[in-house]
């Protein structure tokens, strides 16, 4: 085991240290923790706390009523050691430098701990897209993506869907793209439409992680999850199809939370009725088949599962000690801070981290790259059969490693990526 302080460095600009940046800081504390289980390979440990490159770009854009606005953008690619930058892109009103420089970290941890030939990127603009017009949604897409264009592309950096954007933001980016470059690059975002060169499977395919991950170490820990009780956090494409896949093995979704409400039903609630709801509502609440609870009580729901499916930082110091479940399933990116991490820890909670619990969408994504590098598209059926493969001989090592130093699965997943981000610097060497 390595010194658990790397040899003396240049210290870290001030818009890089833990103390300054939230999201930001709870990554690097993360890296702290797992340094001393690097061996040789902490000398090249600097590496992960220092993104390869920064781009703040601003996105102008004619509005509908003839006024020109102005929206910050970013995309930050963290680590390219093992391959091109992957990661999402998201449109939210509080998105932050700190943010997406956490995001594009946890994504090369992601990506490292499924063994994807891919480094992490993250990008976002600071916009409420419920406050635009569709035409208002395109244009801001457009100009974001001319403005990031120098730092895209298929073997460069390859940005996908993430917090409200989805298949049709990723074909306006595709074909801006397209258009700068004078050819059709299908491979330069993944998430997009089947008929543009999407994959099937892709929408599902983090949800559906979420639920192998969750199904894996319940098999370890002994517990049944038919009639397990499930409160879940955030109801779109992750915790919405989770919830779905989970109902499906027999569980009870007991309590779910959104942007709009928090609703439950101790006697389970109708999953596709409430995916549907959402559909045409945009939030669980006003659904008929529910009571509806105060937001701060849903930590402290009686449930075997918690998922939080929605934004990070969301279980912290201060709810910590109320959640009441045996295991918490982590489908949003950073929802645990550490200190809450140690609490869960202390209380015997199994907390499964994002960084492979809900790898599932960015292993499908690779899985459309490939598709759209060759061409050749495969069936539904292969798509989630590769998956689930993937997502269980990952967890297995990972349980593994967590076994073997005695650590939590956050840290074995860490050591397991990181050691694999190093190797990789350290094979490349540095250049010139």
């Amino acid at each position: 085991m390595a010194q658990a302080n790397p040899p003396a460095t240049h210290a870290l600009p001030s818009y890089l240290q833990a103390d300054h940046l939230g999201p930001w800081g709870n990554y690097l504390k993360q890296v702290d923790r797992v340094t001393p289980y690097l061996g040789h390979l902490a000398r090249w440990v600097e590496t992960l706390k220092r993104p390869k490159r920064i781009l703040i770009v601003d996105v102008p854009i004619h509005m509908d009523d003839g006024s020109v606005s102005h929206f910050e953008g970013y995309r930050v690619q963290h680590n390219t050691s093992r391959g091109p930058g992957k990661g999402g892109v998201r449109f939210h009103q509080d998105v932050t430098l700190s943010e997406v420089m956490a995001l594009s970290a946890w994504m090369s941890v992601k990506n490292a701990a499924v063994n994807v030939p891919y480094g992490g990127a993250k990008g976002g603009i600071r916009v409420d897209p419920r406050k635009l017009s569709l035409g208002e949604l395109e244009r801001v897409t457009r100009r974001y993506t001319s403005e990031i264009g120098i730092i895209i592309g298929p073997n460069k950096d390859i940005p996908a869907p993430d917090v409200n954007t989805n298949e049709q933001t990723m074909a306006w980016m595709m074909d801006t793209y397209s258009m700068n470059e004078g050819a059709t690059a299908t491979g330069v975002v993944t998430g997009k439409p089947v008929i543009l060169g999407g994959s099937l499977g892709r929408r599902e395919a983090t949800g559906r992680g979420v639920f192998t991950i969750g199904m894996e170490a319940a098999q370890r820990i002994g517990m049944d999850i038919r009639g397990a009780r499930i409160a879940v956090q955030g109801f779109g494409n992750v915790g919405g199809i989770a919830a779905r896949l989970f109902a499906e093995a027999g569980a009870r979704i007991v309590a779910v939370q959104d942007h709009g409400g928090t609703i439950c039903r101790e006697a389970g609630l109708d999953v596709p009725a409430l995916l549907e709801h959402v559909r045409l509502n945009g939030s669980v609440a006003g659904f008929a088949a529910a009571e509806t609870m105060a937001d701060d009580a849903f930590w402290s729901v009686p449930c075997e599962i918690l998922i939080p499916a929605a934004l990070e930082s969301q279980i912290t110091a201060v709810n910590a000690g109320q959640i009441a479940a045996r295991m918490v399933i982590e489908g949003a990116n950073g929802p645990t801070t550490p200190e809450a991490d140690d609490i869960l820890h202390e209380r015997n909670v199994l907390v499964l981290p994002d960084v492979i619990a809900n790898a599932g969408g960015v292993t499908v994504s690779y899985f459309e790259w490939v598709q759209d590098f060759s061409s050749f598209f495969w069936s539904e059926d292969e798509i989630n059969a590769r998956l689930v493969r993937i997502m269980k001989d990952a967890f297995a090592a990972i349980w593994q490693v967590a076994e073997e130093n005695k650590v939590s699965l956050r840290t074995a997943t860490f050591i397991v990526a990181c050691k694999r981000i190093l190797q990789a610097r350290e094979l490349r060497g540095l250049y010139p």
